[in-house]
């Protein structure tokens, strides 16, 4: 997929989490690489920051943004390049890594995962 469109794919993503969610989101870079530093199996994407519930509210400024990495040639390749499924996978990882963004560990991220899924109407 061309990285244009890969990346449009993701600020889509984006825009489909709840606007209250949506609006707590802030000083986090969303960043696409080809694939994780040593090969990373089956990584699709990585938060790499401070949670939201672990900053302190009156201190906390004047750092450098939270990362959000998306990992292109991996979706792409878990896809087997059919670029429906690969929205699909930028959705469910852009998500994944913002619920770790709002300080879930990884249980409680794919019990909200699972929820989503089930309020998404049937194609």
């Amino acid at each position: 997929m061309d990285s244009a469109v890969f990346e449009m794919a993701i600020t889509e993503a984006i825009a489909m989490v709840p606007a209250r969610l949506r609006a707590k989101i802030e000083n986090v870079a969303f960043v696409v690489d080809d694939t994780p530093r040593g090969g990373g199996g089956r990584l699709l994407g990585l938060y790499h920051g401070v949670p939201l519930i672990k900053r302190g509210s009156p201190g906390y400024s004047g750092v450098l943004p939270d990362k959000i990495t998306i990992y292109q040639a991996a979706i792409e390749a878990q896809a087997s390049g059919d670029e429906d499924r690969i929205r699909h996978l930028v959705t469910e990882v852009v998500h994944h890594e913002i619920g770790h963004y709002f300080g879930m560990d990884e249980a409680t991220v794919r019990t909200w995962e699972q929820k989503r899924r089930r309020r998404r109407p049937s194609s």
